[in-house]
């Protein structure tokens, strides 16, 4: 296709010993056809890649920011301070400038600026030069911000993947798959995060001046090699990993391996990732560095990071997030203290709406995540600014609820300032007058969706064995039907019957357990965070004289002299 067939293909086979029945079992019961089993073992841009026309208002955004590229305008990437806002940005700076154009960026600032573009900051770049401006992960809901843009005279194209209104904002051009107008083709790809769509952009950006012969003298950009910036958004955003999201992640991977990119090496080098990353590596490891920028340091940092050509500016700036990771952590760990003491006054409401005073807006998101773990219901953490009146929230939701819907709905119902998001995620700002009814409001559209969701949930298992079958390439097979992430589960084996060797904490609140089978082989599992739990408490204390069984994610040990399988532990039953 337009981007290079040659640089499709998979690389070569690493001579891990796979178990071919078991990963085609892993793939059919996420869905795959049995006759399409092998497209989406080895999921290729060629395979999944749609044409970038498909969806709306594309190629007249290709054939504005191709009329900038050739007269050499001022072009600024406006992103969102997140990972997927950041990866957005940086993939368009890098394209404009393998095209000949240095584009300059901006990044508001969270707890000045707030979510999203606002007029002021338009209107300022416009008068500072720039005579386009593309926003990447914003913009499709900042009707307001678009049009005192437009009667600046400046072109805005907006990149988005957030839920939008019947209404559209004034743009230049407007792409998102999330548009209700949008083709039942482009609409089936609402799942891609921001940066996945600007990847879209960049493809059809380099046709439109392909077609111009834009390329007559000079090289076509290498596409292929953004991939790892659409992998790291993609996964950090919580996208869906499935059908495109997949090939993404999974030919991003290998661009992540060959650790090419300046400030991704060292992003990785500050996460101390000496092997080749996986899919949870980007959501656990860099992927939370990036954002803690945004979060409670200076907004840039993450774009500045990876467009970089400079080794020691990108390893300063890599320590230099990694250490504001960490002091997002303590700040992290108080408001969820606080916001967790406020759980037992609402055990009856459908979504946890949980709010205070000085509460840092910087982790409120990380917050409401754990606080949906922890409860398994819709979550929303609302630092409130008593000075100001307001409070800003961000909320977190389970599979089945659309948060993102209900938050447009109430800001319909003039209960918000501002709000927006997809199914899993949403931001808002609200009236602190007026949180009482918000509350109400999301407990009445929400209860029957939540009801319904939480029925439905189960764990579901994809292998059961005996201790004996816990082994390295048992996990390799398991990995090998990844990338794993949300809309694509990664699998749960249940070992057993075993009996319980030994089980202790370690750590602040990690529950250790060795466990052996009537086959004599022994393993360790590990369940984070999990202390307090019933699972623990029972493990540790009343398992005398009794056999288990023990469900959870099966992952590689690699700590001691050779590599031994382990168990994540996430449930435990009596088998006796």
């Amino acid at each position: 296709m337009d981007i290079g067939d040659e640089a499709l293909s998979d690389a070569p086979s690493s001579g891990v010993k796979l178990d071919q029945d078991i990963l085609s079992q892993l793939l059919m019961t996420r869905g795959v056809a049995a006759d399409e089993v092998q497209k989406h073992a080895k999921p290729t841009m060629r395979e999944f890649l749609p044409d970038p026309s498909e969806f709306r208002d594309m190629e007249r955004a290709a054939q504005r920011i191709a009329a900038a590229v050739a007269a050499q305008e001022t072009i600024t990437i406006y992103g969102d301070y997140d990972v997927d806002g950041a990866t957005s940005a940086a993939l368009l700076v890098e394209v404009l400038r393998s095209l000949g154009v240095e584009a300059g960026y901006y990044i508001p600032d969270r707890l000045l600026e707030g979510y999203g573009p606002t007029g002021e900051a338009l209107v300022k770049l416009a008068e500072t030069g720039s005579s386009l401006i593309v926003t990447v992960d914003c913009g499709a809901m900042a009707h307001e911000a678009l049009t005192m843009a437009r009667d600046a005279g400046v072109d805005v194209i907006v990149v988005d993947h957030h839920k939008c209104s019947a209404d559209l904002p004034p743009t230049a051009a407007l792409v998102n798959p999330n548009r209700l107008d949008e083709s039942d083709l482009a609409a089936s790809h609402g799942h891609l995060a921001a940066v996945g769509v600007a990847f879209l952009l960049a493809i059809a950006l380099v046709r439109v001046l392909r077609g111009e012969g834009y390329f007559k003298d000079r090289s076509e950009p290498d596409l292929m090699a953004l991939l790892d910036l659409v992998a790291l958004g993609t996964v950090a955003d919580v996208a869906a990993l499935h059908g495109l999201n997949r090939a993404f992640v999974a030919q991003g991977l290998k661009i992540l391996a060959r650790r090419e990119r300046i400030g991704m090496a060292a992003l990785m080098d500050a996460s101390r990732l000496k092997r080749a990353p996986i899919a949870s590596d980007l959501g656990f490891a860099l992927g939370p560095r990036i954002n803690a920028g945004g979060r409670i340091g200076e907004s840039t940092l993450g774009v500045r990071l990876l467009t970089t050509r400079d080794p020691d500016e990108a390893r300063d700036i890599a320590e230099k997030l990694s250490a504001l990771n960490e002091e997002r952590r303590a700040i992290e760990a108080e408001v969820q203290e606080a916001a967790e003491a406020q759980l037992d006054g609402q055990h009856n409401m459908a979504v946890q709406v949980l709010s205070g005073t000085g509460w840092h807006p910087g982790v409120i998101g990380i917050v409401a995540g754990r606080i949906k773990e922890k409860t398994g219901k819709p979550s929303i953490v609302i630092a409130l600014n008593e000075a100001e009146g307001i409070g800003k929230g961000s909320g977190r939701s389970i599979s089945g609820v659309d948060l993102g819907a209900a938050i447009i709905a109430a800001r319909e119902a003039d209960l918000l300032v501002a709000g927006g998001g997809h199914a899993m995620a949403a931001g808002l700002t609200i009236p602190n007058e007026k949180l009482a009814a918000f509350t109400e409001f999301l407990d009445t559209r929400l209860a029957r969706d939540v009801d319904r969701a939480r029925l439905s949930q189960s764990m579901q298992l994809d292998l059961s064995l005996a201790p004996g079958g816990l082994t390295p390439d048992l996990v390799n097979t398991l990995e090998a039907a990844g990338p794993y992430g949300v809309g694509w589960p990664a699998p749960r084996v249940a070992v057993g019957p075993v009996r319980i060797v030994k089980a202790d904490i370690v750590g602040k609140d990690h529950l250790r357990v060795i466990a052996a089978g009537e086959d004599g082989r022994s393993f360790k599992a590990i369940a984070f965070r999990a202390a307090e739990t019933e699972m623990a408490q029972t493990l540790l204390h009343r398992r005398q004289g009794r056999l288990f069984h023990l469900a959870g994610r099966v992952k590689i040990d690699d700590w001691g002299p050779r590599p031994a399988a382990e168990l994540h532990l996430e449930d435990a039953a009596f088998a006796n």
